[in-house]
C-alpha cells in the first residue's frame, strides 16, 4: 500500500512565527486527548450523544477546496471548502472539514497521555510493543475487539463532538487504513466495524463524514455510511474515478505533485476539486507554502 502524506498541526513555535501577519490563522495548540476525556469533560458529556438540532450538510461535488492541516490562515479568495485540525476554528462563511486522527495516537506528548490512561487502547504485539506507523511516529490505536472500540469512542467520539460544538460542518477521520500497517493484529473488517461507529457518531452530531483515502474500502463505502471522500494523489494513483463515482463527484483530491496536479486538472478540472498542496501543507507565508486549484 502506497503511504499518504498524513500531516497535522505544525509546533506552536512555528505556527506563532509563521502567523503573526496572517488574518484568520490560528496559533492554538493542538489538542491532547486529555483535554477531552477528563473528569469533568466526562462528567458534562452525555452517555449517548443527541443528535444536533442542525441538519447535515454534503459538500457541494466542485467546491474549491483548501487543505490546511498544517496551520490555519485566511483561505485563498474562490474557496468554498477548507479543511482544518480539529484544535482549529472553523473559516466564516466556508463549508469546514475536521480532521481528527481517529485511528492513530499523536506522537509526543499525547502518546504519554494515552500510556497514563488508556494504555489497553494501544495496540501491541506479542511481545507488548507498542505497533508503531513508522512514517509517522504514531502508535495504532486497539481497534480488534467491539470492547475496545467503545472505550475508544468515548474519547474519539468526545473530539468529534467537539468538532461539532465548534461548528465544523464535517469530520475527517484519519488513518483507515491503518490496519494494514498493523503487522496482521488489525483486519479490514476492524476498521469497519470502528469506521462505522465514527460515522454514526458524526451523524448524531449532524456532521458529514469523509472516506480518507483507502480505495480499498470503497466497496464498503454504503456499507460504513460515508458521506464524501477526500483523497489525497487520487490522480497519482489512478484512484479518481472510482473515488469519483462512488460519491457522486463529492470527493476533495489533494495532490503533491505538479505534473499530477496538471494531469489531473486537465481531466477531471471541470467536475471535481483538485487541489495542489505542498507535502508539509504548510501555512500562508511559510517558504516552502504551495497551494492552487484548477
Amino acid at each position: 500500500m502506497h503511504t499518504r502524506v498524513r500531516r497535522l498541526a505544525a509546533p506552536l513555535a512555528l505556527l506563532t512565527a509563521l502567523c503573526l501577519a496572517a488574518a484568520g490563522c490560528s496559533t492554538q495548540r493542538a489538542a491532547e486527548p486529555g483535554d477531552v476525556d477528563a473528569p469533568a469533560a466526562r462528567s458534562a458529556r452525555p452517555a449517548h450523544p443527541v443528535p444536533s438540532a442542525h441538519p447535515m450538510r454534503l459538500p457541494a461535488a466542485d467546491a474549491p477546496f483548501d487543505y490546511q492541516l498544517g496551520g490555519a490562515y485566511q483561505p485563498p479568495a474562490g474557496v468554498r471548502a477548507v479543511s482544518r485540525d480539529r484544535s482549529a476554528r472553523p473559516a466564516p462563511g466556508l463549508y469546514n472539514v475536521c480532521y481528527v486522527n481517529a485511528f492513530q495516537a499523536q506522537p509526543g506528548d499525547a502518546v504519554d497521555w494515552w500510556r497514563a490512561h488508556h494504555p489497553g487502547l494501544l495496540l501491541r504485539d506479542r511481545r507488548g510493543a507498542l505497533v508503531i506507523d513508522e512514517d509517522w511516529h504514531e502508535p495504532l490505536l486497539d481497534i480488534s475487539t467491539a470492547g475496545k472500540r467503545g472505550e475508544l469512542m468515548d474519547v474519539v467520539g468526545g473530539w468529534l463532538d467537539g468538532c461539532a460544538k465548534a461548528g465544523f460542518d464535517a469530520v475527517e477521520p484519519d488513518n483507515l487504513d491503518s490496519y494494514q500497517r498493523s503487522d496482521g493484529l488489525l483486519d479490514e473488517a476492524d476498521a469497519v466495524a470502528f469506521a462505522k461507529l465514527l460515522v454514526r457518531r458524526g451523524h448524531h452530531d449532524g456532521l458529514a463524514v469523509a472516506q480518507k483515502n483507502t480505495g480499498e474500502l470503497l466497496g464498503r463505502h454504503k456499507q460504513i455510511g460515508f458521506d464524501f471522500a477526500v483523497v489525497e494523489e487520487c490522480a497519482h494513483y489512478g484512484e479518481c474515478p472510482d473515488f469519483a463515482a462512488a460519491y457522486d463527484r463529492r470527493i476533495f483530491d489533494i495532490e503533491y505533485d505538479g505534473k499530477d496536479f496538471s494531469a489531473a486538472c486537465r481531466r477531471f478540472g471541470r467536475t471535481l476539486s483538485v487541489t495542489l498542496r505542498d507535502r508539509d501543507v504548510l501555512p500562508a507565508g511559510a517558504p516552502g507554502h504551495r497551494d492552487e486549484r484548477c
